[in-house]
Parts: C-alpha cells; structure tokens; sequence
C-alpha cells in the first residue's frame, strides 16, 4: 500500500525523470545518478540502498502501470535498469509511435530474430520482408529508415549490420515474447530470464546467455551442459 511506503521526494522524482529520458541505464550510471539526487536534494544518500530507492518510486508507480525494472544485457552481462510499462507490454505499446507496415516490419524482425540460432537477424533477411508486407510494401530504402529509428527508440540494436532485440525492449517484452513464442522462446538455464543472444545444448536443448556462458564455465576443466552433462560444444566466450 502506498501508505506504508517510503515518502517520494525530489530525489526520486529528479532520478526518475533521468531516467525517462534515457529509457535506459547501466547499473554504474544509475548508481552515479542515486547519489547525484540525493546530494542536490539534500537527502540522506545510502550507496548501498539503490534498490530500496528505487523501490519507493515503484510504488508509487504502480497506479500508473509502469515500473523500473533490474535486468541484465546480453552483450556484456551487466545490470540494467529500463522504464517499462506494464499495462501495453505487447507491441500496441509501440502503435502509438509507429504506422502498421512499420510494426509489421517489427513483428518479422522479432520472428526472425527469436526463430534463429544466435539470436540475431541480418538486414538482408529483414529488407527481403519489406516488399511483401501484407498491409503496404515498403521500398527498401524506406525499411532501412525504419530500422535505423528501431535502433533510436531502442527497439532493436545493431552490430555490423546483424540485429537483435534492445535490452530494453527485452526488459519490456519479456512475458508477450514467452507467451507469444512457446516452445521456441528460451529461458537462460543459469540466470532464468528470458535469453534471445544464446548458445544452446545440442543435446537438451536448453539454452544460456553468453555472458552466463562465460560465468558458468569459468570454474570448470571441461565444459558440460548444466542440464544433460553432456560436452559443451560451442565456443566459450
């Protein structure tokens, strides 16, 4: 209940409109931002206390179906926090913001990202799609605009022309995606969130995230799948 909570104040409220911003924030930054807050509003700053501070403002939140969230980004295994709205996780949230032959072209992005091996879709395999949409075709200059504002708005991001879903959007995204994709969409065997950039067992077929990958196998002389024990085969990042 909101009355048990901890008071608002204008720390939190000047965190929260940082992080507004930024949609997005590594766990170092956020730490930074914490004590920023609280020294400008002349609050009682605990460097250890980011979580319960964080916590007050999600209360308060609440009512407004939104929430910060801790996750974790696939690339280097590092925390991050995300805003993320509760209310429209599925993609009507980005209706709002984007026209249909857009969010179609979304939608293929995500089948074809979460479809594949590594969880990374090339901007060939996505342009292919942008001149058979079913709502309007789009030219493929006009389609590389669209993933380049996908990118912007932190839907997607890129690397040497290879996508994949933003942290954020992950973050975001979660249970539309488990839901959406039963069966195909996996869970990190180790950190038991959602994993799209992931190495799998060829024998089970469970997957992790690379940097629980790296994690996981550090301690051991041989690498062996935590579920089947049978030899790990990819390569250990």
């Amino acid at each position: 209940s909101i009355a048990m909570a901890a008071q608002m104040t204008d720390s939190h409220r000047r965190f929260l409109q940082v992080l507004m911003s930024h949609g997005i924030m590594e766990g170092s930054e956020a730490r930074k931002l914490h004590r920023r807050c609280c020294e400008m509003h002349k609050v009682y700053y605990a460097h250890d206390k980011l979580d319960d501070f964080i916590n007050t403002i999600n209360v308060h939140l609440q009512p407004l179906f939104m929430q910060i969230r801790k996750g974790m980004s696939e690339d280097d295994g590092r925390v991050r926090y995300a805003l993320v709205n509760l209310a429209e996780t599925e993609i009507t949230k980005m209706a709002s913001d984007y026209a249909e032959n857009e969010l179609e072209l979304f939608r293929k992005t995500m089948d074809l990202i979460i479809l594949s091996e590594n969880g990374f879709a090339s901007s060939t395999e996505i342009l292919n799609f942008a001149d058979q949409l079913k709502t309007k075709k789009m030219k493929k200059k006009e389609a590389e605009q669209v993933l380049k504002l996908f990118v912007e708005d932190k839907w997607l991001s890129e690397k040497n022309g290879e996508y994949t879903l933003h942290t954020r959007c992950i973050m975001e995204m979660e249970q539309y995606i488990l839901s959406n994709y039963q069966g195909v969409a996996r869970k990190c065997n180790i950190c038991h969130s959602l994993a799209i950039q992931s190495q799998v067992c060829e024998t089970c077929g469970i997957g992790m995230h690379l940097p629980c990958v790296g994690k996981y196998f550090k301690a051991q002389t041989e690498p062996r799948c935590p579920h089947c024990n049978d030899f790990w085969p990819h390569e250990i990042p």
